[in-house]
């Protein structure tokens, strides 16, 4: 199957109660025709499918005949309102009444105080509680049985069912309204059934506080655009906004779109994009991002971007995409919990012949077996993973880190090697021209000529040209038949002649003799800078002059190295240019290992060796160039100021220039990981302890429906204190909500 067809759709899974749901609805999608994959997440209820020639309405009938109800997903806030009703709360309330009656005598006995409540009492109070409050369990374990799969409900059903009907018999057989002092098991049936529907509340409620970064993002938008129309301003709905329209924005007010400023100056409040509190000054000419906050003045913006095209939208959909799909941890857990239920069953079949063949009493027997059922919790294993993710990967884009997805989150929490490309990384990434020589003396002869030849050109070094010719007020033609050569430089003709401009290796390869200057060029690269040099290769090979540029150390570059060595992480910079003046560099930021004189198509082999080597690496770009590299790293990480191509390549996007944020990356991921791991255990060793105790009659069944209960919240519990991570120097308070 190509995988230029392959289409992604997303799906809102309704009715999924435990882990192993997961598995029975991923079954069910593989098996449609054209589904090339299927990733189901138990936390955000999102079903995540690439598919080829399938319409939705295939995928929601193999949905449904799995038992469960799916829609498309329109809109994230459309799917995180778990917790916004009191409903499920009321239930719980009116079965905790009905239920108190019943576990009464057991919370008086330790004190001496005998309570007895009548069987036909007992009988009538667990009744509703039993098939009013949980027919949801029956609905659900019937759809399992059906689907010849099993989940939590199951168990619940069949344990809460034995301890039902089991008193029950005791009342038929002994007489309903008969005085006597009979121990019921109603008790036990109806508690559980409320623990587990109040467990489930709670699940929830603190399963909406995991979306709470996604929701936030959304709250961003604005909803409204003052447009200028002939002169007069116009408010209009933002959907309405459009390419090209003219917006103004009055100080205080949110930028309603990505745009160009037109006219005016003001400070902008970046943070919710960025997390930076530091307001930027912005003014005619800078582009502004959507959802930033207008400071000061007024301003008039040409939107360049609309819906789902803007920077918002893009981090939207980044950090929903991470937090739908699947961590290659989490297929173990998979694993585990689709045989889960089955294994359970097993158990507690062999608990009650087993209690039943030493000693004979069936009552004990059957208590010990519901007890098995009850104790057992999948919901746990399939939520350790997933909220961990959640909660992380919000944290992080609240503070401009944007994770693409899980695997890109799993993975960086094992880097051990970072490599760096020097210019805009390290640097500032806007050199200036500090000299100029000339052959013959004249350097605004070089400056003209260079300034031609580079006028076609995006590169940080061709606008350093241009600009020092503009502040010198020369005039400088366009060239003709302009070349960009890849690592090298660049060709063209100016005013008949065919100049070339770039390394000492397009030099000689062009043939071209510049022994006359290399004296100057070899003092100029010790002193750390970058020399391109300017030739004439038509009818002779000639050089005319050079030029030296230096690109200034961004200020924050040597904390952030540092700081990747606190962590047990090398540094490794990667760059074009000469050895000396990439090691000048290296030198001060204190990075030993330096790959110099690399051409842009050899990173990526840099990072294949070191990956070749047994190292976990992570690339940092922010060029086109770096794109391959990106690719071929076990983590991408691109830097926010750079281009659109490497932020599709890296795994993670920073917001920011600043290169501190790469520690601070590591370190969300290594906190995330470390929840992850904590969450296994604690799930695993749950059933682990208490599936044998209750097999050996040593917990109590309401004892059991209250840990079982409880188990799954406090999984997510301890991803919700993921939520007080912060960046090491971040600045941004701890109380806003910046994103």
């Amino acid at each position: 199957m190509s995988q230029a067809q392959l289409l992604t759709q997303q799906f809102e899974i309704e009715g999924m109660t435990c882990a192993t749901c997961v598995s029975r609805i991923e079954k069910a999608l593989k098996a449609v025709p054209g589904v090339a994959s299927a990733s189901v997440n138990f936390a955000t209820e999102v079903a995540t499918i690439e598919v080829t020639g399938v319409k939705g309405g295939t995928i929601i009938e193999a949905i449904q005949r799995a038992g469960y109800r799916a829609n498309p997903v329109q809109d994230i806030q459309n799917r995180t309102h778990h917790g916004s009703t009191n409903s499920g709360l009321w239930s719980v309330g009116i079965a905790s009444v009905l239920s108190f009656p019943l576990i009464l005598p057991m919370l008086a006995n330790p004190f001496g105080v005998q309570i007895d409540v009548p069987g036909w009492l007992q009988w009538a109070l667990a009744t509703p509680v039993q098939f009013g409050f949980g027919a949801r369990f029956y609905a659900s374990a019937w759809k399992a049985i059906k689907a010849r799969s099993g989940n939590m409900e199951l168990l619940v059903a069949i344990g809460t069912s034995a301890a039902y009907f089991l008193s029950l018999y005791q009342i038929l057989a002994n007489g309903i309204f008969a005085n006597h002092s009979a121990h019921y098991y109603f008790e036990s049936s109806s508690v559980i059934i409320t623990l587990v529907m109040f467990g489930k509340w709670l699940e929830t409620k603190a399963k909406y506080q995991t979306t709470a970064a996604i929701r936030a993002l959304n709250a961003l938008r604005p909803e409204k655009a003052r447009v200028l129309v002939d002169g007069e301003e116009k408010m209009i709905e933002i959907q309405n906004l459009r390419v090209g329209d003219l917006v103004v924005i009055l100080p205080g007010e949110q930028i309603p779109s990505d745009g160009l400023i037109k006219e005016g100056t003001s400070t902008v409040d970046e943070s919710l994009i960025t997390g930076e509190s530091i307001p930027v000054f912005r003014k005619e000419g800078d582009n502004v991002t959507g959802a930033s906050m207008n400071a000061d003045g007024r301003l008039i913006v040409e939107v360049s971007a609309v819906g789902g095209e803007t920077i918002l939208a893009r981090i939207i959909r980044m950090v929903e995409n991470a937090q739908s799909r699947k961590a290659p941890i989490q297929k173990l857990v998979d694993k585990v919990s689709s045989i889960f239920v089955p294994v359970v069953l097993v158990i507690a079949v062999f608990t009650f012949f087993g209690w039943y063949f030493a000693t004979g009493d069936l009552i004990s027997s059957t208590i010990y077996a519901v007890t098995v059922l009850v104790i057992a919790c999948p919901c746990a294993l399939g939520l350790a993973t997933p909220t961990s993710i959640i909660v992380g990967t919000g944290m992080a884009a609240k503070y401009g880190i944007l994770i693409k997805d899980a695997e890109a989150l799993e993975v960086a929490h094992a880097i051990d090697t970072v490599v760096f490309d020097k210019t805009g990384t390290l640097t500032e990434g806007r050199p200036s021209l500090d000299r100029i020589v000339s052959i013959n003396r004249d350097s605004s002869k070089v400056l003209r000529l260079a300034s031609s030849l580079q006028s076609g050109s995006e590169h940080p070094l061709a606008r350093a040209v241009i600009q020092k010719a503009i502040t010198e007020g020369l005039s400088a033609p366009q060239a003709k038949n302009f070349r960009v050569l890849p690592g090298r430089g660049l060709s063209g003709e100016v005013g008949g002649k065919k100049l070339i401009l770039g390394s000492v290796r397009l030099m000689q390869e062009s043939g071209v003799d510049i022994t006359v200057l290399s004296e100057i060029a070899q003092g100029l690269e010790q002193s750390g800078k970058t020399v391109s040099w300017l030739a004439e290769t038509n009818p002779t090979p000639l050089p005319i002059g050079l030029l030296a540029f230096s690109d200034s150390i961004k200020g924050t570059a040597s904390e952030a190295i540092q700081t990747l060595k606190i962590l047990g992480i090398t540094p490794v910079m990667v760059t074009g240019d000469n050895q000396r003046s990439a090691e000048i560099v290296g030198e001060k930021l204190g990075i030993i290992r330096i790959e110099s004189g690399v051409l842009p198509g050899d990173k990526a082999e840099v990072v294949r060796k070191l990956k070749q080597q047994g190292h976990v690496v992570a690339m940092v770009g922010d060029g086109i160039n770096d794109a391959p590299a990106l690719a071929s790293a076990d983590v991408g990480i691109a830097m926010g100021s750079g281009t659109d191509v490497a932020m599709h390549a890296a795994g993670i996007t920073l917001m920011h220039s600043d290169p501190r944020y790469i520690a601070d990356t590591v370190s969300i991921s290594r906190k995330t990981f470390q929840k992850i791991k904590q969450n296994l255990f604690w799930a695993f060793a749950y059933n682990i302890v208490g599936i044998p105790l209750a097999a050996l009659g040593h917990l109590n069944p309401v004892i059991a429906g209250a840990a079982m209960a409880l188990s799954s919240v406090s999984v997510i519990g301890n991803s919700l204190l993921l939520r007080k991570w912060r960046p090491s120097f971040s600045s941004v308070d701890n109380g806003e909500t910046h994103l």
